[in-house]
């Protein structure tokens, strides 16, 4: 990162002085901050656009493969649902920009705690494709080591992880870390009793979290205007958060909101809350038809601002998509899929005598009596 880049960072993400404790809102709330326009081109927004700057033609091919994959990945889990091979999926069809670009603007020390649909984020932070569906398929209670990817595994319990994440950032803080703690939770979340405690606490402690909150619309099969008749993120104000909207299907524009936020959590900020205006396309989970509460023409309208097809639009004008270009992203989602299907099928069963392994850190004389019983 360039000083001019540091600079700017800084000047987004203002720490409070000594006497002022808490933050003071951004105003980015009415018109969030968006860098592309749906048919490509770009906006040059004065506060935001210089935080990706540094972004090369090579970057933006890169986030764009990041996004091709990570909706072959949800389009094959979703398949291999569909034919019995899971037991469940939560799709993300609709808010790849959101998760690569929040996902990209990570370093490797910071710490993520998802909810249930993150595979995106799961994909940028490194964790290996072949351990996506371990907790899906039902072979394992966790899919991968947090600590090696920094990185939870899916949290089933709405709105739980803010609270994970709030406790995680104030020990980092006690230990003189510096690392940005992100939550990742959606509109319906933020109704949760959990989520407005976490909000609390940050604030009061000075937490470095940023609350990414995913808005697509639709809290499984009520619409997010049931839940509050004003933007979410007015919430962070009675909390006296900072908070900013940003168009969450413009990769770039998620990319240069969480780099402030991050930014400003690293370096003693405090919290802030983050909202991506984007959509679910597809249900909410594979449980799920979206067909039964949603009207169709509200889903041809997102459509249109598909965030793969955007992004799309924006390398083809700048010349950095080709035909060689296309068929080598192809490539690698299929080699990615391919990947996913061999170890989700091919996965073994677990032993039953392992199932109540890793109860306790320490051996229980309960659980103990529990695994004889089992036996």
């Amino acid at each position: 990162m360039t000083p001019s880049h540091e600079r700017l960072l800084d000047s987004v993400g203002e720490s409070p002085t000594p006497h002022d404790r808490h933050p003071r809102p951004v105003d980015r709330i009415t018109h969030p901050v968006q860098l592309v326009q749906p048919d490509g081109r770009r906006v040059h927004d004065r506060e935001y656009w210089g935080l990706v700057a540094d972004v090369t033609g090579a970057d933006l091919l890169a986030l764009y493969t990041d996004m091709v994959v990570a909706r072959r990945i949800d389009t094959e889990a979703t398949a291999l649902q569909r034919q019995g091979e899971l037991g469940l999926w939560a799709p993300l069809l609709g808010q790849e920009a959101a998760q690569v670009g929040s996902a990209r603007a990570l370093d490797r020390a910071d710490y993520v705690f998802t909810s249930y649909r993150e595979h995106a984020v799961a994909y940028c932070r490194g964790v290996p494709v072949e351990k996506l569906t371990a907790l899906w398929r039902g072979t394992a209670h966790a899919g991968w080591d947090p600590t090696e990817y920094g990185i939870t595994n899916p949290a089933i319990i709405v709105g739980a992880q803010g609270l994970h994440a709030t406790g995680y950032a104030m020990g980092t803080r006690f230990d003189g870390v510096d690392a940005a703690t992100v939550a990742y939770f959606g509109d319906g979340a933020t109704s949760e009793g959990d989520i407005s405690e976490a909000l609390s606490f940050s604030v009061a402690f000075g937490a470095g979290v940023v609350f990414f909150c995913q808005n697509n619309h639709w809290a499984i099969s009520e619409p997010v205007s049931l839940q509050t008749p004003v933007p979410l993120a007015t919430r962070a104000a009675g909390f006296g958060m900072p908070a900013i909207r940003v168009d969450g299907n413009d990769v770039l524009a998620v990319l240069a909101v969480t780099r402030a936020a991050a930014h400003r959590a690293r370096t003693g900020g405090g919290p802030t809350f983050v909202e991506a205006m984007t959509y679910r396309m597809g249900p909410h989970t594979t449980s799920d038809d979206p067909t039964r509460y949603r009207p169709g023409a509200e889903r041809d309208v997102w459509s249109a601002r598909d965030p793969l097809l955007r992004l799309e639009r924006l390398l083809e004008r700048e010349s950095v998509l080709t035909d060689e270009t296309r068929a080598r992203v192809a490539a690698t989602a299929d080699d990615v899929a391919a990947r996913l299907r061999a170890a989700t099928v091919g996965a073994p069963d677990p032993d039953p005598a392992t199932l109540l392994d890793h109860v306790y850190a320490e051996p229980h004389s309960l659980v103990d009596s529990q695994k004889e019983a089992l036996r």
